[in-house]
Formats: C-alpha cells, structure tokens, sequence
C-alpha cells in the first residue's frame, strides 16, 4: 500500500486521458491495483455524488467516476489501473429517473436510464427486484446494472413501473425481455 493520500484530480486526469481513447466502459473487472486508501466521497440515497461534504455538480465529472465503480463484498471502490480507493455508498451506487417501453425480439423491453446516462433493459442478466421495508410496508425498487452493483429506481420510475404492471399467477409484476419481474 502507498504512502500517498488518494487524491480525486489525479484519478480524473487518468480517466480523462483513458476515456477519450475509448466510447465503452473502462475494464475496470481487468485492473487488479493494490488499495490506496479511502476518499471522502460518498453516494447518497437519491444518486448525488459528495465529495468532502459538497456536492460534486459536474455532471460529466460524476458520470466519469461512475464508470470506475467496483465493488468487493459490501464496500465500493473506484478503480483505475494504478489506484483503488475506498468510497461510501449510502444504498446503491446508481439512481434510475427514467424508463422507457419499447418492443424488441422477446416482446416488451423495460429500458431504465440512470442520472449517470446508464441505460440497462431489465431482463435476466438485469433483474429487477423490490425490497419492502417490514416497518412502513415502503418498497424500494433496484435493477441490476454491472459487476454486481445496482441501482435504485427513484420514485416516479416506480409508479410508471406499477402503472405497467399486471398479475401473473398471483404476483404483481412486469414483463421485460420474457422474463417476469415481481415488484408487489
């Protein structure tokens, strides 16, 4: 392990240099550096990304680290070649505010946008899935996004998602890529 504090401009240096080579995700599931360290930066529950107590507001800045997200177990990183630091998520590290119906070769696709411009089709390699809250009955609703990370549907996603939903052999739920996705 370095010496060295983690320092956020220096991963974004060597993100924006990588980056522009490329229009894919980084293969962060390839780079195995040694740990560096935690940053003062946390995602909250409704997708804001903070970076010792202030908001980051660049959006291209946030939706850059977005695509360096890893996760080992219950804690979250971001990844470059050279440097892994620890950061803190409040619940899950991605936030979906829009959803879009559309037809594709297995019928109806559910295609989900996430405030960081990841688009995902729920289907089995992305499930969807509803969390219910045993105290106050509130669900809380996550699809599968990438390398074990989800991301959380924020409320309006959630009722355009009940809006579309149907029963099916006594569940509650929606249809997406043929597979059938519980939510009530």
């Amino acid at each position: 392990m370095s010496n060295k504090k983690p320092d956020l401009k220096s991963i974004q240096t060597l993100l924006d240099s990588d980056l522009k080579k490329s229009h894919s995700l980084p293969p962060v599931h390839q780079w195995k550096p040694e740990f560096s360290g935690d940053l003062d930066m946390q995602i909250t529950r409704d997708g804001r990304w903070i970076h010792e107590g202030g908001e980051i507001k660049r959006a291209a800045m946030v939706k850059l680290f977005s695509t360096i997200l890893w996760r080992e177990g219950d804690r979250y990183f971001l990844v470059t070649p050279v440097e892994k630091v620890g950061i803190q998520v409040e619940d899950a590290p991605f936030f979906f505010t829009s959803l879009e119906v559309r037809q594709g070769e297995k019928g109806q696709e559910l295609v989900f946008t996430s405030s960081t411009d990841d688009v995902v089709i729920a289907s089995a390699e992305h499930p969807l899935r509803v969390e219910t809250d045993p105290d106050t009955g509130e669900p809380s609703p996550y699809l599968m996004v990438r390398y074990g990370m989800e991301g959380r549907l924020s409320r309006n996603v959630f009722y355009q998602l009940a809006e579309l939903a149907g029963e099916r052999n006594g569940t509650f739920g929606v249809e997406s890529c043929g597979e059938w996705f519980r939510i009530g």
